[in-house]
């Protein structure tokens, strides 16, 4: 626990000088753990060296994902360290872990969050709609190079359609939110994944495998898009991550068959 303590003191001291909208509470959290290592110092009489691991890893996450999810993950440690403290009646230390979840809800000023409903709207659209139509392409065409093609036409207009609706559906609500800003991170988050699915189809000439590498990419995409929103938003992950999963995976399935259906109706072969 001494240890914790002095790891999520150096994160935070480090985390307020990186952040100056937020630098302020970040501070005042930093010096509340560097007295709760002080006070568990007086029981084990021990000083106690930092996980520089935790304090890298964390400090990554910020870089890569942004404050408000790395602060969120942290906020988990913080809740199994109010059982600890609960545990051995540490009365006042409790106090000050349930008083920092609450000052870190605070913290969510982030326009990549800001804007989150907009990336999940792209990325469950591209995922659900490109991955359906790469496995009927798959069937009805049979043709690697012709079916990544026809994937990044269909991907790139998918994505300039869902940007314009997005602008529009923002700019006749009003609200906080730009609508062009709104529509990039809907169109950004589109085209990514658009690339991420049809990028089997462009490396290699057998349609089946490159399909199959498709739909672990997207696996891939939901689990690590649903673990992020799950934590920033406090939501179940298992049932975020097999719902999406599953509406993914049944359109793709479904598409499939549309697909062989249409091959043996209209006798095509490319």
């Amino acid at each position: 626990m001494q240890k914790a303590e002095m790891t999520e003191y150096i994160v935070y001291s480090k985390l307020a000088r990186m952040d100056e909208k937020n630098s302020e509470v970040l501070s005042k959290i930093a010096k509340d753990e560097l007295a709760h290592y002080r006070k568990l110092k007086n029981f084990t009489q021990t000083d106690i060296t930092p996980s520089w691991w935790k304090v890298i890893f964390y400090l990554f996450l910020v870089k890569l994902l942004g404050i408000t999810f790395t602060l969120k993950l942290m906020e988990q440690s913080e809740e199994k360290a109010q059982k600890k403290y609960s545990d051995i009646g540490q009365t006042e230390l409790l106090s000050d872990e349930e008083e920092h979840e609450k000052l870190l809800l605070k913290l969510i000023d982030e326009e990549r969050i800001e804007y989150i409903g907009s990336m999940v709207l792209g990325l469950n659209d591209a995922l659900v709609e490109l991955t359906g139509a790469l496995a009927g392409l798959t069937l009805a065409i049979q043709n690697a190079k012709i079916v990544a093609l026809s994937g990044i036409i269909t991907g790139l207009a998918a994505a300039l359609s869902m940007s314009a609706s997005d602008y529009l559906s923002r700019k006749s609500e009003g609200g906080n939110k730009k609508p062009l800003r709104s529509a990039l991170y809907t169109g950004i988050a589109y085209l990514i994944t658009v690339l991420f699915l049809v990028f089997p189809y462009i490396v290699l000439n057998r349609p089946i495998v490159s399909l199959c590498w498709t739909i672990a990419n997207a696996i891939f995409v939901i689990f690590v898009f649903t673990f992020f929103v799950s934590v920033v938003k406090e939501e179940n992950f298992k049932k975020n991550f097999l719902e999406m999963l599953s509406i993914s995976m049944g359109v793709a399935a479904v598409s499939f068959f549309i697909g062989l259906l249409a091959r043996k109706f209209f006798n095509i072969e490319v």
